[in-house]
């Protein structure tokens, strides 16, 4: 018996970005696009979609201000053209981070800041804006998720935004959007996925739907990851990490995921942005594993099979490897003496981890492993 609800509608399959018009119409004719400050104006997928928009008759405005990790600033300065031009829509287009901000422009609409919305779950609001997602990377899954992560640049406090408001309303995956995406960026992104197939069978609210999406997405995306590595840039790769991503997606809005991306996310700071979040995730993998495997050995023996391995915490070093995602910490300054503001900045829910508790030791232990 379980209860399995994504309330986002899936557009998937290339050519698909052409439909954009029609969904977003569906919403109201006047929109704003959200997006970061390069990559979709030089790829001339910014150009594309205003294109799209126009020709079905939708009013566009453009805010590319958003940073690689969302800021509070910024999505309250979009907020503020949002209410300017009238927005009835947003859409995100982007990666994970301009997805998260096009979220929470989305639920932040009716508030003075949004800063105040961070760390928080919120209740449903008529205030609350529609989002139609078109996410441009193969990892984050945001575009069917119900959380945005943005650092709060008062406090230097990062964390998410929850609740079904920012659901999307429609995510428009296209895998050809993914098909310029830089070699390091698809791979960084690429882990992300894994990670949350990984951490969506391994967490405490993972049911039988969570894990049955769980396998195949591994087993989709480890091998698609390891071609990717090796400068395979063909459309069937692409593709099928488009569709692991969002398998992976669709665990992280129902089974949510567990200890390494609550701690990937307390490593950044408002001045001191630092890994990528990928790339973070992939330095504390090994050592969060290692105790993994003792609380619970079976189920990390299952997912290590999925990767053709039987002992996870190897399988996943060996991708990594393969991969070229080898860097620590260390590699980006860090030292022992940053461990302990890296722990009092974790915040979200810690129970969803298959550790039993989650004590100051472990956290500690995991971070000092991965320097």
């Amino acid at each position: 018996m379980f209860d399995f609800h994504v309330p986002t509608r899936i557009v998937f399959g290339r050519g698909r970005l052409e439909e954009l018009g029609t969904h977003v119409r569906a919403w109201g004719d006047h929109t704003l696009i959200v997006c970061g400050r390069y990559a979709m104006r030089t790829s001339g997928v910014l150009a594309r979609v205003q294109a799209i928009l126009s020709a079905a008759g939708v009013k566009a405005e453009v805010c590319d201000r958003i940073s690689a990790n969302p800021r509070s600033d910024e999505v309250d300065a979009a907020i503020r053209q949002a209410r300017r031009f009238g927005a009835q829509v947003v859409v995100g287009l982007g990666g994970g981070s301009a997805l998260d901000a096009a979220k929470a422009v989305a639920v932040g609409i009716g508030h003075e800041s949004v800063a105040g919305l961070i760390g928080r779950t919120l209740a449903t609001s008529p205030d609350s804006l529609p989002v139609i997602a078109v996410p441009t990377t193969a990892g984050s899954g945001a575009e069917v998720t119900k959380g945005a992560i943005v650092t709060d640049v008062a406090r230097d406090f990062k964390s998410g935004i929850r609740g079904d408001d920012l659901f999307p309303k429609v995510a428009v995956v296209d895998p050809s959007l993914t098909d310029t995406l830089p070699h390091l960026v698809a791979l960084d992104s690429g882990f992300d996925a894994l990670a949350h197939a990984v951490e969506g069978f391994l967490a405490r609210r993972s049911g039988e739907m969570n894990k049955a999406l769980s396998e195949r997405a591994v087993e989709l995306l480890a091998p698609a990851l390891r071609r990717l590595a090796v400068g395979d840039r063909g459309t069937e790769v692409r593709d099928t990490m488009a569709f692991g991503a969002l398998l992976g997606g669709i665990n992280v809005a129902t089974a949510s995921t567990c200890l390494p991306h609550r701690m990937q996310q307390a490593i950044g700071t408002a001045e001191r942005v630092g890994p990528s979040h990928g790339s973070g995730l992939a330095m504390l993998y090994p050592a969060w594993l290692e105790p993994v495997e003792h609380v619970a050995g079976d189920e990390a023996m299952v997912v290590a099979q999925f990767l053709g391995a039987t002992d996870l915490r190897h399988a996943v070093q060996s991708l990594l490897q393969d991969i070229g995602l080898t860097q620590r910490l260390s590699d980006y300054g860090y030292t022992a003496e940053d461990v302990h503001g890296f722990a009092d900045r974790i915040s979200g829910n810690l129970d969803n981890d298959p550790h039993p508790e989650i004590t100051a030791d472990l956290i500690t232990a995991i971070y000092t492993s991965s320097l």
